[in-house]
């Protein structure tokens, strides 16, 4: 990680864009997702799906391992889209899973000494080798997801559409709030999407995007010392007044009441 964060300028906040992130913590360390403060603990190992933001926390970087890929390049079957659109990516109560594992030594030897000589012999050894190493990682957080959520009867074209539609809104909820533009960036009605959101979160399409702003605000003003006119701006809001009536009609509270 510490040669990531070197590559951008010294910054230590990134945004995931349209990748898939894990991150092996060799040492403890703080980060912040999405303005949530974490303190991991070495030997643990983190998930985060894309249109997120991670801030690394100071120190040294240099024990933190940092695998990012897309869907392209990890999508071959439909086990792997199941993987993909699973609780470690999309997990629907913290924006940030996170995993033990046992051996720190074995995760440094995979990721850095073998990934490495896989590259440096064959470029077709080393997609295949980088692969079959991302799926263990997956597979053996798997063991950390409650089996309720693993057993859920969910269909997997709503499950697949709900977890496209809610990385549409983590990069738009800014500036789109209308149920209608994210149907159409998924090619669907806004119908159909709200029916799909209710099957899989049991709540519209509306309601996601509505506790998303909330969420958010929630989230800046705990997390930053921004106020509250600040806020409205950057949520999207033309005035500080049109915000105050958004808040109080959806929470019962007035913005300040809320800190």
């Amino acid at each position: 990680m510490d040669h990531l964060i070197e590559r951008n300028n010294n910054n230590r906040q990134f945004s995931t864009l349209e990748y898939y992130c894990i991150y092996i913590f060799l040492e403890n360390i703080k980060v912040e997702v999405e303005n949530i403060p974490y303190s991991i603990r070495a030997g643990h190992i983190a998930f985060l799906g894309p249109q997120k933001q991670i801030v690394f926390g100071k120190g040294s970087a240099a024990h933190i391992l940092s695998i990012s890929f897309s869907s392209g390049f990890y999508e071959r079957s439909s086990r792997d889209s199941l993987f993909l659109h699973s609780q470690l990516f999309f997990n629907y109560h913290t924006d940030f899973f996170i995993a033990p594992f046992s051996n720190t030594e074995h995760m440094r030897v995979i990721f850095m000494e073998r990934m490495e000589a896989f590259r440096q012999k064959d470029e077709n050894l080393y997609v295949s080798a980088a692969h079959n190493a991302i799926e263990r990682l997956i597979l053996d957080a798997f063991l950390y997801i409650p089996n309720e959520e693993i057993k859920k009867d969910v269909k997997f074209d709503y499950l697949h559409y709900v977890n496209r539609f809610k990385v549409l809104l983590q990069r738009d909820y800014k500036k789109e709030k209308k149920v209608s533009h994210y149907a159409g960036e998924l090619n669907i009605t806004s119908r159909k999407l709200t029916e799909m959101t209710e099957y899989v979160l049991g709540k519209t399409a509306k309601n996601i995007i509505i506790e998303k702003v909330i969420t958010e605000f929630k989230k800046t003003l705990a997390f930053t010392n921004s106020t509250i006119s600040e806020i409205s701006f950057d949520l999207g809001f033309s005035d500080e007044g049109n915000f105050s009536n958004f808040v109080k009609k959806h929470t019962g509270k007035n913005p300040s009441e809320m800190k």
